[in-house]
């Protein structure tokens, strides 16, 4: 009997079009299949990518209605049926932006706990390089996340392929990550043969 295929999601929280958080979605997601590919060749990994900006509307709407559309409703059923999540902000105000926040604040504690996660940002300069660390982190540790120890932050100047002096340059940092989230993957991938499958709740609270 074959094994399962593996469930790998990212999240793109970008705005514009062409965005730089979708790329870096887009380049950490082929890290992980490439390490998965390394580590289990013969394991199907099927990759959803949910582009943030496409929910903006149904996600306000959940949140003042307690209801979700249909799509918004199967987006957030894969980040929880997820055996590996790879989640990106631009950052805003020293911060995740609102929308990244407001998606996940419909996810319910408890129905990530375990899921190993990876979590990168986007920036204009490098000043705010530690907002994966200070900000994503602490929420996906609330949402009883396992996070993965390498996070990726890339900056404007980062895409030329310099990257920062200090922490290396952004091609191996993706590479490091996306190893990161395979292992945990490969390691975890029974963790969801039992996870609950009903639908997430709305907040019961304004």
């Amino acid at each position: 009997m074959s094994e399962q295929a593996l469930k790998l999601v990212a999240v793109s929280a970008g705005l514009s079009v062409p965005s730089s958080t979708r790329l870096l979605a887009d380049r950490l997601t082929e890290a992980v299949r490439g390490s998965l590919g390394e580590l289990d060749g013969d394991r199907e990994v099927e990759v959803r990518v949910i582009e943030l900006r496409e929910l903006a509307v149904p996600i306000a709407n959940h949140l003042v209605t307690g209801f979700p559309s249909a799509a918004l409703g199967e987006a957030l059923d894969a980040v929880t049926e997820a055996d590996g999540l790879i989640v990106v902000s631009p950052v805003f105000a020293a911060s995740y932006s609102g929308l990244f926040k407001s998606f996940f604040d419909l996810v319910e504690v408890g129905a990530l706990a375990g899921t190993p996660v990876l979590i990168g940002a986007t920036g204009g300069t490098s000043r705010h390089s530690l907002v994966p660390e200070h900000a994503m982190r602490p929420l996906f540790a609330h949402l009883r996340a396992l996070v993965v120890p390498t996070a990726v932050y890339a900056a404007s100047e980062d895409w030329g392929g310099t990257g920062d002096a200090l922490t290396d340059t952004l091609p191996e940092r993706i590479g490091r990550a996306g190893r990161d989230l395979a292992e945990f993957m490969a390691t975890a991938s029974g963790r969801t043969a039992g996870k609950k499958t009903e639908p997430v709740l709305s907040l019961p609270f304004a």
